[in-house]
């Protein structure tokens, strides 16, 4: 396997991100991060009458007697939408849409740094999914594919599954599903390192909302057999009268074991603790796991619990930081799971692909892995190539391409 430059920060690196100064961030968002840049030369009087009119009018034409041909002469065959409505933006919760844009800008100067995807972002001035799922709905003509992103839960869930029934479009909800990804990837990693199979662990996922509905999904997918869900009042079960509709149907497909109570009743004994909550763990209650336990801590900006107190009683402990060993993040899959379905002409994001997608990640370090390595770093450039190229395959095998 060759080289990836640059692919892992160094110890110095790592340390140096917290010496990043409130002038350096601002400076960097100056004006925004992002432009449009031409793909055709406009320098010259033939230049401007192929690009614009009189020359334009010939291929609006040929669109207007062949829809299908704007997908070869216009770039929506390419173009991402990040949209949200800034009701849950990373770790600050509901800040509105204005607020969210710098976030939204990020998300896609990764798209085309780690896939060449081009990608717009598109901030909703309404909280009402009705009108969020209309406004995509009469947008379609624009884009290839969407890219939900920070938008609170339940809504998340009815909004994704209206967006994806109403478009003819690859749609995913990257809070839900890209963190599900990187999950399994990095989970089957720290596994493998172990030498234990993924479907045998007992595991913990404290948080009942996007991120946690989406990972419990795609490990129970994956077969995982033994998963138990907490919210802000105890274990997600069938006794309790308390569940809306979607913790209902996970109690229903969760907790095998029956337990009742509170997180130390869930995480006595148990193998991985998957943190996906703004809440705080207690030390004991880690101390309390299985022996090599596993523990993602992956609330950002602040885990659920420091790393290096994690790590006094877990064998193997990642976060969402960059700052620490094991950062679990989305820019692993994210990138390359749209470029696989665009590549494809994928309809949709199946669960398949998403598995594709997760294996892909492992696959990139399978000949790597080591307590402080279960999945590639955000920055090595073999994971969207790979995890395309999986996810395009698995399009194509399912159908849906």
């Amino acid at each position: 396997m060759t080289d990836a430059p640059n692919a892992t920060a160094s110890k110095e690196e790592i340390q140096d991100l917290s010496a990043i100064t409130h002038e350096e961030i601002f400076a960097g968002h100056l004006g925004g991060k992002l432009s449009v840049e031409l793909s055709s030369p406009l320098e010259t009087q033939r230049d401007l009458s192929i690009a614009y009119t009189p020359g334009v009018a010939q291929v609006s034409r040929a669109i207007a007697e062949d829809e299908s041909l704007a997908k070869r002469y216009t770039w929506t065959d390419r173009l991402v939408v990040v949209v949200s409505d800034g009701s849950a933006v990373l770790g600050l919760g509901d800040i509105g849409p204005r607020a969210s844009l710098p976030v939204m800008e990020g998300k896609s100067a990764l798209f085309k740094k780690f896939a060449g995807l081009d990608s717009i972002p598109i901030v909703l001035d309404t909280k009402d999914v009705d009108e969020i799922v209309e406004t995509l709905i009469r947008l379609r003509p624009s884009f290839g594919a969407v890219n939900l992103e920070d938008i609170s839960a339940p809504r998340c869930f009815e909004i994704e599954k209206r967006v994806v029934e109403a478009l003819d479009c690859p749609v995913m909800h990257d809070d839900q599903h890209g963190t599900a990804i990187v999950v399994l990837a990095a989970l089957n990693g720290a596994a493998a390192v172990q030498g234990r199979a993924t479907s045998g662990l007992k595991v913990v996922v404290s948080g009942a909302g996007a991120a946690g509905v989406a990972c419990t999904n795609i490990l129970l997918a994956a077969g995982v057999a033994d998963v138990t869900v907490l919210d802000s009042k105890g274990i997600v079960s069938r006794d309790r009268g308390d569940l809306n509709a979607v913790k209902a149907d996970l109690a229903q497909r969760t907790n095998p074991r029956g337990l009742t109570g509170t997180a130390a009743d869930a995480l006595a004994g148990a193998d991985v603790f998957l943190g996906l909550s703004a809440g705080t763990i207690a030390e004991e209650l880690i101390a309390s796991m299985a022996p090599e336990a596993i523990v993602f801590a992956m609330s950002n900006p602040d885990p659920e619990i420091h790393p290096d107190v994690a790590s006094k009683y877990a064998a193997i402990v990642a976060t969402g930081r960059s700052d620490f060993p094991n950062q679990i993040n989305n820019v692993l899959a994210f990138p390359g799971v749209f470029k696989g379905a665009l590549d494809a002409g994928a309809r949709r994001i199946t669960e398949g692909m998403k598995i594709a997608a997760a294996n892909a990640i492992l696959g990139v370090v399978a000949d790597e892995l080591a307590v402080d390595k279960i999945v590639p770093s955000p920055l090595d450039p073999r994971v969207a190539p790979a995890v395309a190229d999986a996810v395009a395959a698995a399009a194509r095998a399912e159908g849906v391409a």
